[in-house]
């Protein structure tokens, strides 16, 4: 192969968008792998089960994933409206 010792050169916008995109897509994984991690936290050496805790963890996490929605899609945004507007400046077959 001619182009093997060549290094693959990425456009670094591009690069971050698909990363970001990837964030994007792991994000409802993580909160499911955050949100069920107090099931297995042992309990206290009280027989009394220890609520505060485990809804200050899920709050805190229900927060957390709310403000990482939130950047993503804000770091999202222009890609995401040039792609839409890529997409709207040709007619499909049909339209008025």
């Amino acid at each position: 192969m001619a182009g093997a010792g060549t290094p693959l050169f990425l456009a670094r916008r591009s690069y971050r968008r698909r990363r970001m995109m990837d964030a994007a897509r792991l994000l409802p994984l993580a909160g499911l792998v955050m949100i069920l991690l107090p099931v297995l936290w042992h309990p206290a050496d009280t027989p009394i089960p220890d609520t505060a805790r485990g809804m200050i963890y899920l709050f805190a996490v229900w927060v957390g994933l709310i403000l990482a929605a939130a950047a993503l899609a804000r770091g999202l945004a222009p890609a995401l409206d040039a792609e839409e507007e890529a997409e709207g400046s040709t007619p499909e077959p049909g339209d008025s």
